[in-house]
This record gives C-alpha cells, structure tokens and sequence, in this order.
C-alpha cells in the first residue's frame, strides 16, 4: 500500500488536515476562524509555500452546507460567517453534495497523518452522541411513559375519547 508524500498532497487534504489537527489540539473549541485553519496550514508546511488554493478551499470548496462551486466536499461545516469545523455524520449538508468527500483518501495521505482518520471516526461518533445527549427535544425522550404505567394504551385512548360525539 502506497501513501502520499507531502508534496503530493491535495489542496482539499491539507484544508482538513490543518481542520482535524486544530480538533484534537483544542477540544474544548466547537470551531475555528478561517484565519486559524489558514495559520494551521502554513505552520503544518504540507508544502513548500501557502498554496492560492487553501483559501478558497477554507471558504468554499470543502464546506457542506454551501451549494458546491465546483467541488461537492463534505469535509468542513459553517457554524457561522466565517467559522468552520470538520462535517461529522447527521450534518445537513448541500444536496449537490451528495456522495462528496468527507474525509481524505487514505493512500492519499501522508503517512505520518494516517492516525488522523481513526481519531476523526472517534471524534465523529463522540460528537454525534454528546449532540444526541444535549438536544432539548431528544432529551425528552421516555419523559411521558408514566402515562401509560397503570393502563393499555387503547383503556387510555378510549377513556380520552369518553363524552366525543
């Protein structure tokens, strides 16, 4: 199996992987400024120099949830004008961009970055439950069995409906 170098890295990869180092360097952040996933790139020095591209990548090319132009990559997420974090599963996204990208290809990838896809997958799946956890209408859930503790829910629905005409 072959892995990239760094020099032949997409400019698309490197936008994530600066993205993905900012995560697990600051996880108490729930996103970062363009201008943060910028310096991460240029301080990863993936290339000999700051490609034209990373900007453009950072704004529009990568981001799910804004129509693609050109690119359908899924791999970051505006949570407002002009911050970003990587896309997880359960983000709505683009439907133009369907089936795009969400994570760099593995042979892809520098070798030393490698590491970084199993810890996304984790991150992923921690985030997506921590949301399922914290949502104010999923945390209701099982909060109105005790209505049906001490009947059959067709007693229950017929005793309602006593009196209807």
């Amino acid at each position: 199996m072959t892995t990239a170098t760094a020099l032949d890295i997409k400019v698309a990869d490197e936008v994530w992987i600066a993205t993905a180092l900012l995560h697990r360097e600051h996880p108490d952040q729930a996103d970062f400024s363009v201008a943060e996933i910028m310096n991460r790139v240029r301080q990863e020095g993936l290339t000999e120099t700051l490609r034209a591209g990373v900007q453009p990548h950072i704004y529009l090319h990568c981001v799910a949830n804004l129509p693609p132009n050109p690119s359908r990559k899924r791999m970051l997420f505006e949570t407002s004008k002009g911050r970003r974090r990587l896309f997880r599963k359960g983000d709505t996204y683009h439907p133009d961009r369907e089936r795009g990208d969400i994570v760099p290809d593995f042979q892809r990838l520098p070798a030393e970055y490698a590491p970084l896809l199993d810890w996304y997958s984790e991150w992923s799946s921690d985030q997506i439950r921590k949301s399922l956890r914290e949502d104010p209408l999923l945390g209701l859930r099982g909060s109105g069995k005790q209505i049906w503790a001490d009947e059959h829910a067709d007693e229950y629905i017929r005793r309602l409906r006593e009196g209807w005409l």
